[in-house]
This record gives structure tokens, C-alpha cells and sequence, in this order.
């Protein structure tokens, strides 16, 4: 008689591809959410254009979080940009964007870093 033994790694791949094809890691994989600034106005103090895009083509991107420094609530509508503490501000009042959409907005200010810091893809 045979014995058999069983390979536990087919089982792993397999629940592991179950899991990731059912949540945003399939869907979105490495997709963040962009920021990019462009400055438009060249007087002192400059004037910046900052874009924020849901990368993903085909999720939702909610509750977009980015690191904004030192920004200042007056120097945005809390509409697309509300500072919540200090180098945290959530865009667009933590309501979805679309797939591959962009929210921008304005500030007049010396350039503030800013960079994608959370966000969750609401894929179902």
C-alpha cells in the first residue's frame, strides 16, 4: 500500500487567490491614489494647482487620505480638502471618486508636500 502525503502549498495558493480576487488587491493591485501639484501662478506668494485621481480603473477609491505638511484649513475649500490634524488631510470629505476620477483645487502658498498617505477601494 501507498502512502500519500498531502502538499499543504496547492491548498495555500488557492485560498490566497480566492481572497485577493475578491478584494481591491486583484482589482486595484498597486494602484494608489495620485497627487500631483502644478504650480500656475508666479507671484509671492505662488499659486499651486494640486490634482488628486483615483488611480484604479475599475474601483471606487473612499476615504483618500493625504500627507499635506503644515497645510492651512483657509487655503482650500474643506469641500476638497479638510485638514484633520497635523500633516493629515482627507479629500474630498472622504467621499468616493470614481474610477480614474480627479478632484482639484487651488492654494495660494509657498509649495507644501503632499503625498497619498490612506485609502480603502470600495470594490464588491
Amino acid at each position: 500500500m501507498l502512502s500519500q502525503q498531502l502538499h499543504p502549498w496547492p491548498v495555500i495558493l488557492t485560498i490566497l487567490f480566492l481572497l485577493l480576487h475578491q478584494g481591491h488587491g486583484a482589482r486595484c493591485g498597486m494602484k494608489t491614489p495620485t497627487v500631483q501639484q502644478t504650480q500656475v501662478g508666479f507671484g509671492t506668494p505662488p499659486e499651486f494647482t494640486v490634482v488628486v485621481q483615483n488611480s484604479c480603473p475599475v474601483c471606487p477609491a473612499i476615504d483618500i487620505h493625504i500627507k499635506c505638511g503644515g497645510f492651512s484649513q483657509i487655503l482650500a475649500d474643506p469641500r476638497f480638502l479638510k485638514v484633520i490634524k497635523d500633516d493629515d488631510c482627507v479629500v474630498n470629505g472622504g467621499l468616493p471618486l470614481a474610477p480614474l476620477q480627479k478632484i482639484s483645487f487651488n492654494y495660494t502658498h509657498q509649495k507644501l508636500s503632499m503625498a497619498p498617505k490612506s485609502w480603502y477601494f470600495q470594490c464588491e
